[in-house]
C-alpha cells in the first residue's frame, strides 16, 4: 500500500461490492484493498486511480450512514483528473454510467464531464488542457456578472 493522503474522502454505499465493481469497470479504480465485516458489509475498502484514492464502506445505518441517493440533493462531487477525458467518457458510457454532462472545454482550462455513479454520487473527471491562473479566473467571473 502507498503512503496514505492527508484527506480520503469515504464514500458510503448500500451494495458496496456492487460499487466497488462498478467504479473499476466504469471509472477505472484499482481496488486495492477491502475489509469484509462478519455480518458480510464491507467495513473499509480503498481504491486508486491516478494519484488518488477513495474508500468506501457498506452503510451503517446505527452510524448515520447513507447513500446520497436518500438524500433531497447532491451533498457533494468528486473530481478526478484523467489523462484523456474523452476516451475516459466512451469508457463510462460502455458500463452503463449515467452520464449527466457530456464532454465540453470550460473556460478555466479543462475539459470535463460529469457522471452519476449507480447510488447517487456525483464524479466529475477532468484532463487539463492550459494553466489558468486564480487572477485570470476572478476576471472572468467578475467580467460575466457585468
Amino acid at each position: 500500500m502507498s503512503s496514505r493522503p492527508a484527506v480520503l474522502p469515504m464514500l458510503t454505499y448500500r451494495d458496496a461490492p456492487a460499487a466497488i465493481a462498478f467504479l473499476a469497470e466504469a471509472f477505472g479504480f484499482a481496488e486495492d484493498y477491502r475489509i469484509t465485516m462478519p455480518d458480510g458489509r464491507i467495513g473499509h475498502a480503498e481504491l486508486t486511480i491516478g494519484g488518488g484514492r477513495v474508500s468506501l464502506a457498506s452503510v451503517w445505518p446505527e452510524l448515520g450512514l447513507a447513500p446520497p441517493s436518500e438524500l433531497p440533493a447532491v451533498h457533494c462531487q468528486l473530481q478526478v483528473e484523467v489523462p484523456d477525458v474523452d476516451a475516459h467518457h466512451a469508457r463510462a458510457v460502455a458500463a452503463g454510467a449515467a452520464v449527466v454532462a457530456a464532454p465540453e472545454d470550460q473556460p478555466y482550462g479543462a475539459r470535463m464531464y460529469r457522471a452519476v455513479d449507480p447510488e447517487g454520487h456525483r464524479w466529475i473527471f477532468t484532463t487539463t488542457t492550459r494553466t489558468v491562473s486564480p487572477e485570470a479566473l476572478q476576471a472572468m467571473f467578475d467580467g460575466a456578472a457585468e
